[in-house]
């Protein structure tokens, strides 16, 4: 096994084929495959099955890319330092429901390293895929929430990823709603007071399960509802149609100004917010400076 095997299957997985994969890295193709087959055999593992479409890790597969993304990123960070002297790039990526306060971490950590080398990833997603990051290391740090409802479902996702959850904090759900919405000076609404107006949820692509939904009491029937895939979207959609979303509460008015406000949310439901990372692994000198910007953040709402 050499290192310049692991780039390849890496980049065989990132690129879905072997085809594109041999034209990215400016090889023949039967040259990639072959040295895609010759790790297979040395390792006893089929990494790859092979369609008509492309390729796809196997189960298998899924664990051994893992475990090669860790020392191809390993090896980079080697390479950085050390090669010709130049000083260390600092890479990190977290992955994420769509929450204010990862990003407001986010733009802490950066401002930190400042002028140095870095090479970051912020990545608002589905939660199946928040999992999948972090289970096979495209992002460090991942972050979810739990509640009564979704907690079984989700944490035994969580263990089958070998992965571990960590309570940041926990919140009462609250509705975001325009500062021009009728229910924007309410002390409290209820299901019931929403129903006039569009729900906003965030899509959760193939696994849209109601457990896996980033909004609580996801499973309650409404009239209308719309489906987006970006916060500003959303945000744009409170504004521009009246709708709401069910959330934390916890707004940037430097992210997100203050034409959004948080109502409270009469409910017998929680929210959990938490990290995940792998299990028995300690975070890198970056994430956990990250976990520390999101902490002081959160402490301070």
């Amino acid at each position: 096994m050499t290192l310049t095997q692991l780039r390849y299957v890496v980049e065989v997985a990132d690129a879905g084929s072997i085809t594109a994969a041999a034209a990215r890295l400016f090889i023949a193709q039967p040259s990639l495959s072959k040295a895609v087959g010759e790790l297979e055999a040395e390792m006893g593992v089929q990494i790859f099955e092979r369609s008509s479409r492309g390729v796809a890790p196997t189960e298998e597969g899924t664990r051994f890319l893992s475990y090669a993304r860790q020392v191809v990123e390993q090896a980079d960070l080697l390479e950085s330092r050390y090669a010709h002297g130049a000083p260390v790039r600092r890479v990190f990526a977290v992955s994420s429901q769509h929450y204010a306060f990862v990003v407001n971490a986010f733009v802490e950590l950066v401002r930190e390293i400042g002028g140095q080398k870095y090479e970051f990833s912020l990545r608002e997603g589905t939660t199946a895929g928040i999992i999948d990051d972090v289970r096979t290391q495209r992002s460090e740090v991942g972050v979810i929430y739990l509640s009564h409802y979704n907690r079984e479902v989700i944490m035994g996702a969580v263990r089958r990823a070998e992965l571990r959850f960590e309570p940041l904090f926990c919140a009462r759900p609250h509705v975001f709603v325009s500062r021009k919405n009728p229910l924007a000076g309410r002390p409290s609404v209820t299901l019931e007071d929403l129903a006039p107006y569009p729900r906003l949820t965030y899509d959760q692509g193939a696994q849209n399960s109601f457990y896996f939904s980033e909004e609580p009491h996801a499973v309650e029937q409404v009239d209308r509802q719309i489906v987006v895939t970006d916060r500003a979207t959303l945000f744009n959609l409170l504004i521009g149609l009246d709708g709401y979303t069910v959330s934390s509460g916890i707004l940037s008015e430097d992210l997100n100004g203050t034409d959004i406000v948080a109502v409270p949310l009469e409910s017998d439901e929680e929210m959990q917010v938490g990290l995940l990372q792998l299990a028995g692994r300690p975070l890198s000198p970056v994430a956990a400076r990250y976990v520390d910007h999101l902490r002081t953040y959160l402490a301070a709402v």
